[in-house]
């Protein structure tokens, strides 16, 4: 388990939680965000588990949250639904694409 980027990867090695300017050196995404917090959830309120956390809009861009914890997580290129990936290979190799 590693904690990375949300959008290409990279791994972050450094013990302290990225500042709010912080970016990836490889695609310059936002690393104190949303998508890579430990309390985000697609199906909590305001897709965070934290319920003292202010509602952020862009979970994708970086923003002031105080209670940011960096998720430490297996990341796989793409992130997608894994059911939804073997439907289309299926799919695919059905119809010889």
């Amino acid at each position: 388990m590693t904690r990375h980027c949300h959008r290409c990867g990279w791994v972050w090695t450094f013990r302290e939680l990225p500042g709010r300017s912080e970016t990836c050196p490889q695609c310059r995404a936002d690393l104190r965000v949303c998508v890579n917090c430990t309390f985000y959830d697609l199906h909590a309120a305001h897709q965070c588990r934290d319920g003292r956390a202010e509602p952020v809009d862009t979970k994708e861009q970086a923003n002031f949250c105080e209670y940011f914890d960096f998720k430490p997580r297996v990341w796989s290129k793409g992130g997608g639904d894994t059911r939804a990936d073997a439907a289309r290979e299926a799919l695919r190799n059905l119809f010889g694409d």
